[in-house]
């Protein structure tokens, strides 16, 4: 089984949001193994025991394997005597002590990747805002790692390769991409980590200083970036979600900064100093 500790991360990093979001006392989830028709419980948050942890739920069987099987959030009012799932792991909800409880499934790209739980200890229902906050949450979840999934795929499609031709460009066009992801994603951790990706790419990422006095905002280098791998100011502006006349602004102020007279001078003098790969 690989290991997804991005993946992990996203999940646990949830599980807080999703006791606030919704009231509960408990969250916990994990991810579904890959290549195997089971999520592994591996994340917890106000548990009281270890009852829990490690439990390999099989798809169809309780109420996270429902809801894997089916791709759908499921809530019961009391686990151990509802009718609506099977009851292969009463023994650790009984011996955690949760009666009410519901399950989310992380879907990405109609797949789903893991499932995010929360309960009570106490049986009674759990209406339809408790079950769309939590579903807000695993929606959240989702965007996260579809970004990750993206960020990979570009890194993957710019290995690196030799300093010209097809290759190279492979790489520009990978640099603008990941430079115009980065403002979409909300958290800063993997945000952060994003941009990192694209210090690999290039030699100095910004803000960033080539030539002594040459320096870029973020903006600036996004906006360049995307220049530079060929896209109209209009496309950038879709690209970055920016207004045309925000694109052109950057693009003036950055020719300014690097003392170029025309784009092409711009894209030119940044690649020199290592602004741009």
């Amino acid at each position: 089984m690989a290991a997804d500790p991005a993946g992990t991360a996203q999940i646990r990093g949830a599980l807080a949001r999703l006791r606030r979001a919704t009231g509960l006392p408990v969250a916990f989830g994990g991810l579904v193994e890959p290549g195997r028709h089971r999520m592994r419980i591996s994340e917890f948050s106000g548990a009281a025991t270890l009852a829990l942890s490690g439990l390999a739920v099989t798809s169809g069987n309780g109420l996270g394997g429902k809801a894997v099987a089916l791709a759908r959030p499921y809530a019961v009012t009391d686990y151990s005597r509802s009718r609506r799932i099977s009851h292969e792991y009463d023994a650790a909800v009984a011996e955690e002590g949760l009666r009410s409880v519901l399950a989310v499934p992380v879907v990405v790209r109609r797949r789903v990747r893991g499932v995010l739980y929360g309960a009570l200890r106490t049986a009674q229902p759990l209406g339809d805002r408790t079950l769309n906050a939590a579903v807000g949450v695993a929606r959240d979840v989702e965007q996260a790692l579809v970004a990750g999934d993206e960020v990979r795929e570009l890194l993957t499609a710019a290995r690196p390769g030799p300093g010209h031709g097809a290759e190279r460009e492979r790489v520009r066009e990978a640099h603008a991409a990941l430079r115009a992801l980065a403002p979409r994603i909300s958290d800063p951790a993997l945000r952060a980590e994003l941009l990192d990706a694209c210090g690999l790419l290039a030699p100095v990422d910004g803000p960033a200083v080539g030539e002594p006095g040459v320096a870029l905002t973020p903006r600036e280098l996004d906006v360049l970036a995307c220049v530079a791998a060929g896209a109209t100011n209009a496309a950038t502006a879709e690209r970055l979600g920016l207004r045309t006349e925000t694109v052109k602004g950057y693009l003036r102020s950055a020719m300014r900064r690097l003392g170029a007279h025309t784009r092409g001078e711009a894209v030119a003098t940044a690649r020199r100093t290592g602004l741009l790969p």
